[in-house]
């Protein structure tokens, strides 16, 4: 499955390579973390050659199947649907996103990605749709155009029979927005999404089948102004199940909630994300998620959230109800922590989940790569030869919650040798005993992206 490899996709290839190729003096790998075991990932060919980088839109559903989707940056393709049986090894595809929803006579940008996970409920996973071509945004518009081609006609929620297979369209985000972050609540049938660019928070209710804007939530978010009123969106939300209040974080280290029941957003007061551990963030600057959280799950037996802030890398718990918010650990990789760095992704990580146990969270992060004993940086990897991202092995990190052990179970390579990156979902099946993701790695001599299977190391012990 070979892609079309922008400028910086073709350097990253070379880095990877060159890596794999560089050895100490005892002929072994130069890594820098060397644990008794390694991990080895399984790819499948799903076989869509334009697949992008995917964020979250990776979860299990309750017939066992691994169901997926594959982003896209092409202006005439969209993002594409997947169902991955774990028994048979079989992946079918299932459809394309812009096709069942907005058509394609005449054509308009795409439905690109799906920028959330898919939750089950009543037979049946629902779905959120997001741009995929980005481009500039002015005078309040998503200056993404292309003669022959319609505007982006905005992200849309829909819904998948797991029984017959159909498709229903349920609604179009407002303003020609996408939906950039989506949760919902399973045992009431409510769906909350975050808009992008400027940050609309809407809420959808399946028996009503009703549609609501409740406006924005965070400046002009990322359409705004840098320096002014510019502000990153949040990635992640999640539910109380026991009073239906999702939250939801902010740049500026704010904590919301609504509820539906009330019809209104509330900022929590007595606690924020604003900690030094988190670091110094201009929140009006593009280039981190600042001090919101990157990740958040709910854990039922705690009744509390437990969260991962982008770049620092740290996990905190939050009790909504006292309310009350503590780190708990560092659960970068053992080599991010022994070296001192803020995670290469310079957002954080979205692949992070509670286990099947709900007491093991699940983490995949990044680790360093060095060059001749030398860490590559983003101050030292042009002059390496490297693109100014810095390339980076791929960990699995658990965190047990009762017991407070952390576990970096080591680099994860492909079967073929090569260094996996940019994993950005994640789903632990009990059923197989394996960790999915979808992450991009050498293969046939080109960079492709596609779904990965790694044996999960806690349930195989």
């Amino acid at each position: 499955m070979k892609k079309s490899l922008s400028e910086w996709k073709l350097l990253q290839v070379l880095a990877i390579a060159f890596s794999l190729l560089l050895v100490s003096c005892d002929g072994q790998p130069n890594r820098d973390y060397s644990p008794t075991t390694e991990l080895v990932a399984v790819s499948f060919d799903t076989g869509f050659e334009q697949a992008d980088d995917t964020w979250n839109s990776l979860s299990i559903a309750s017939d066992g199947k691994i169901y997926y989707s594959f982003s896209t940056v092409e202006v005439d393709q969209g993002a594409q649907f997947y169902v991955f049986d774990p028994v048979t090894e079989q992946i079918r595809f299932l459809g394309d996103f812009t096709e069942l929803t907005d058509g394609d006579d005449p054509p308009s940008i795409p439905q690109g990605k799906s920028h959330g996970n898919f939750y089950e409920y009543e037979g049946k996973l629902y779905i959120s749709t997001h741009v995929g071509v980005h481009g500039s945004v002015e005078d309040g518009e998503l200056a993404i155009t292309k003669k022959g081609y319609l505007p982006y006609p905005g992200g849309h929620f829909l819904s998948y029979d797991l029984s017959s297979g159909e498709f229903e369209h349920l609604g179009t985000a407002p303003a020609n927005e996408g939906i950039l972050t989506m949760t919902m609540d399973t045992d009431r049938g409510h769906i909350y999404g975050i808009t992008w660019p400027f940050g609309h928070f809407i809420h959808y209710d399946v028996h009503a089948g009703k549609l609501n804007d409740l406006g924005l939530i965070s400046g002009r978010g990322e359409a705004g102004r840098p320096g002014d009123d510019f502000r990153v969106l949040g990635r992640s939300m999640f539910v109380d199940p026991d009073d239906a209040s999702v939250y939801f974080s902010t740049a500026d280290g704010d904590i919301y909630f609504y509820n539906p029941n009330r019809g209104s957003i509330d900022r929590m007061d007595g606690v924020n994300l604003r900690l030094d551990y988190f670091g110094t963030h201009v929140v009006d600057r593009p280039g981190s998620m600042a001090y919101g959280w990157r990740q958040i799950v709910w854990n039922p037996f705690e009744e509390a959230a437990y969260g991962v802030h982008g770049k620092s890398g740290y996990l905190f718990r939050f009790d909504p109800r006292k309310p009350s918010l503590e780190i708990v650990e560092r659960i970068t990789s053992e080599p991010s922590k022994r070296s001192g760095m803020f995670d290469a992704h310079y957002y954080g990580y979205l692949g992070f989940d509670l286990g099947p146990d709900n007491e093991t969270i699940y983490y995949l992060t990044g680790g360093p790569i060095y060059v001749d004993g030398v860490r590559l940086t983003r101050d030292n990897n042009t002059e390496l030869g490297y693109h100014r991202k810095v390339t980076e092995n791929l960990h699995l990190v658990t965190y047990h919650i009762p017991t407070g052990r952390y576990i970096d179970h080591g680099p994860v390579y492909h079967e073929n040798g090569s260094v996996i990156t940019d994993a950005q979902a994640i789903a632990i099946s009990p059923n197989d005993s394996s960790v999915y993701t979808l992450a991009s790695f050498m293969r046939n001599n080109d960079m492709e992206t596609d779904l990965v299977r790694i044996s999960d190391p806690i349930a195989n012990r």
